[in-house]
């Protein structure tokens, strides 16, 4: 919380990486071979203020590429979304420490996820 009583910018971060953790590192599937962020994209829609209940943070996967892959998140309850953002995800090979490709099973588990955020975005503002 920042001298305002608002959840700080950085708590954001915080909360997009355990939601992204909770997504990746599953026991069926995962990325144990490693990935590492490229980077984040955060818009902040309303300010979030301390309280007791949670929020949820829905992910979605908006893009696949042979070497990346892109979340999207929001931080929101029911009636309305306080940050809306997404991270670049770039599988890595952490032993010859280069970027590596998806491998055909990380694929087929993002693409269980995929949909397009322009739609999500539009259902979200009716």
């Amino acid at each position: 919380m920042d001298a305002y009583g608002h959840v700080n910018n950085v708590v954001f971060l915080r909360y997009l990486e355990e939601a992204r953790i909770d997504f990746l590192f599953r026991p069926d599937k995962d990325f144990q071979q490693g990935s590492v962020v490229a980077r984040h994209e955060i818009d902040y829609k309303r300010q979030l203020v301390h309280r007791h209940s949670p929020v949820d943070i829905e992910l979605w996967v908006t893009e696949i590429r042979a070497a990346s892959f892109t979340l999207t998140y929001e931080v929101r309850d029911p009636d309305q979304v306080y940050v809306r953002a997404s991270t670049v995800i770039v599988p890595f090979d952490f032993e010859a420490q280069r970027p590596r490709r998806l491998t055909v099973e990380e694929r087929e588990f993002l693409a269980e996820y995929r949909d397009d955020a322009d739609d999500k975005e539009e259902a979200v503002a009716a």
